[in-house]
């Protein structure tokens, strides 16, 4: 008995051992069977993840970058590289603009040492205001006890002050560098170069810095750097090593211009000098090539110094008023009325007319400006209509054609139109009504001796040069184009010419625009040897009521030299002379004889071969 209840025993426990190593298999082998499935997703998910679809999911990533991008990105660094602006030259390759290496200075007053020795305020201040020369030790002084760091105290500093500063060994004084647009002349080319602000934005601002941002922005160049495992050290990515050789080889082209910085220099004294003896208001020169409207000298005054635009200059004179700026141009438009009658057929060069020194226009009365003095005069040529600039005389003849059909004349020269210029603002001109202009009598009357209508400066010196390129009408400009430094073009504006007057017609009223200056109003222009054509004007200056300003009045004179084979054609503006003889004989003709004196002595021309009788 005992025997079999052993073996019960042992057969039972046998078999309890075997389920249990029967379940202990079971689980291992289903876990294995885990870890292997878990394993081989794992691997496959990665192959499709690295191999078969490497971009992630825009649910997993918004930017919906790739692995490898994303990788790149952690470890790579770009870097905005700073690229000069491009230089701004004359057409001598005179440098106007150039950014240029500058610094601001901080002080922190607290940190005021010398060789770990504390150093006086006022001993600072001292040295300081020897270095920046605009302000005394006391005011800097004054400026260090306000607060002790972060003051800015300087800014724009060249490399000679800040080697200065730097010779001192102060702690306390730290000095921040950064590029700016440097102007070396000053205010002598700032109404054509304008300028660039020196914030962080760097946006340029007037002139052609605006106009031309797209010629004088070099395309923006990042260094790429990337980290490396082995050693944390930054290289350079090996696939970019044609944009880092880029980055230290770009161009060297610059805008260059059509001013001649000689010219303009030399227009500006003569400018000035006149403006100070006859206390005006402003003034303005443009020298113009008639062939093909490259524009040597232009000149506004009063002006400002582009490198400290900040200062507290009136708005007005960011603006170049010579071609913003309109005026009746008086005078100085008979020889364009001339032109429009000839060309029209209503009288010929050598017709005449009575000048009877003052005539009715229904219940107006217009007078010659020397009536008072000369009386009548006659029976007068064209020629001597310019030379005396006889308004009666140019009511006569400008008569003769129809009011309806002068009006369109003066449409077809495009005084109301935009004209396209490289220095920005340009405002088109302004004639009357069309229905007023020929209803009432007195607006043709007016507008034959260059009143009731006005325009630009710079739109009437293209018209003078019309005339003096056989009729045709070029656009002025002042941009070159883009040059390398031996002066090659690279880029260049086309040019473009249209006819307005008919090359006889535009020699005729040229041989009678040097009477003027030969024998007439303009003899302040002559120069012995050469030959000149000219006109004065003398305008009086509407006001807001729609009338005159007795008190006010612009001077001018063009000129186109020289006469026989014309190049140059030269406007002198000068508003609100003041003093008794105030005209554009005695004011503005001094100033065009001088530059075209200029002209000679810098081109070398040689006098007319036959001086005009």
């Amino acid at each position: 008995m005992r025997n079999l209840r052993t073996e019960r025993l042992q057969a039972s426990n046998r078999q309890r051992f075997t389920t249990k190593s029967g379940n202990y298999v079971f689980r291992a082998i289903l876990v294995w069977g885990i870890l292997v499935l878990g394993t081989l997703a794992l691997a496959a998910r990665l192959f499709y993840l690295q191999v078969v679809d490497p971009v992630i999911t825009y649910e997993q990533a918004p930017d919906g970058k790739s692995l490898t991008q994303i990788a790149n990105d952690q470890q790579t660094t770009k870097l905005d590289v700073y690229i000069p602006r491009r230089q701004i030259v004359d057409r001598a390759n005179n440098v106007l603009a150039t950014d240029s290496l500058t610094y601001t200075l901080y002080v922190h007053p607290y940190l005021f040492k010398r060789n770990s020795i504390d150093v006086p305020a006022t001993e600072i201040a001292k040295e300081l205001a020897a270095i920046l020369e605009d302000r005394t030790p006391a005011e800097l002084e004054k400026i260090f006890s306000k607060q002790k760091w972060g003051i800015q105290l300087a800014e724009n500093l060249p490399e000679t002050k800040k080697a200065k500063i730097i010779a001192l060994q102060i702690d306390g004084l730290d000095l921040r560098q950064q590029y700016s647009r440097f102007y070396p002349h000053q205010e002598m080319a700032a109404e054509v170069t304008g300028y660039v602000n020196r914030d962080s934005t760097r946006s340029p601002q007037a002139g052609v810095e605006f106009t031309q941002q797209q010629l004088l922005e070099r395309p923006p160049v990042q260094w790429q750097m990337k980290r490396s495992y082995s050693n944390n050290e930054l290289v350079f990515h090996p696939g970019d090593l044609g944009r880092t050789q880029k980055l230290f080889n770009f161009d060297d082209l610059r805008l260059q211009l059509t001013i001649d910085l000689r010219l303009q220099q030399m227009a500006r004294h003569a400018l000035k000098q006149q403006m100070e003896k006859y206390k005006a208001k402003r003034g303005a020169v443009i020298v113009m090539d008639v062939r093909n409207g490259a524009i040597s000298a232009l000149v506004s005054e009063p002006t400002y110094d582009p490198n400290k635009y900040f200062e507290n200059y009136d708005l007005g004179l960011f603006k170049n008023w010579a071609i913003t700026d309109l005026y009746e141009p008086g005078s100085t438009f008979k020889p364009i009325n001339l032109a429009l009658a000839l060309d029209a057929g209503v009288v010929t060069p050598h017709d005449t007319v009575d000048d009877t020194g003052k005539i009715k226009i229904k219940d107006a009365t217009v007078s010659n400006h020397d009536y008072a003095t000369d009386g009548a005069r006659g029976n007068i040529s064209l020629a001597e209509i310019l030379q005396h600039s006889s308004n009666v005389g140019m009511i006569k003849v400008m008569s003769r054609l129809n009011p309806a059909k002068y009006y369109h004349l003066l449409q077809k020269l495009g005084i109301e139109d935009n004209l396209e210029f490289d220095i920005p603002g340009y405002t088109p001109g302004r004639l009357k009504d069309e229905v007023e202009f020929t209803v009432r009598a007195i607006e043709p009357a007016t507008a034959a001796f260059g009143q009731g209508f006005s325009l630009t400066p710079l739109k009437l010196i293209q018209l003078h040069a019309a005339l003096a390129n056989q009729g045709k009408l070029v656009i002025p400009h002042v941009v070159r184009g883009l040059a390398d430094y031996n002066g090659f073009l690279h880029y260049s504006l086309p040019t473009h010419s249209e006819p307005v007057f008919t090359p006889k017609t535009a020699r005729a009223v040229l041989q009678m625009m040097e009477q003027v200056v030969e024998k007439g109003s303009g003899y302040a222009a002559k120069i012995p040897g050469y030959r000149i054509a000219g006109k004065t004007g003398t305008s009086q200056k509407a006001n807001t009521e729609g009338g005159y300003d007795e008190s006010a009045k612009i001077t001018s004179f063009v000129a186109t030299f020289p006469a026989e084979s014309p190049r140059y054609a030269v406007l002198a503006v000068v508003d609100e002379p003041q003093g008794e003889y105030t005209f554009g004989s005695t004011v503005a003709a001094p100033i065009v004889g001088s530059v075209i004196e200029s002209i000679i002595n810098i081109e070398g021309i040689p006098p007319s071969t036959a001086t005009r009788k």
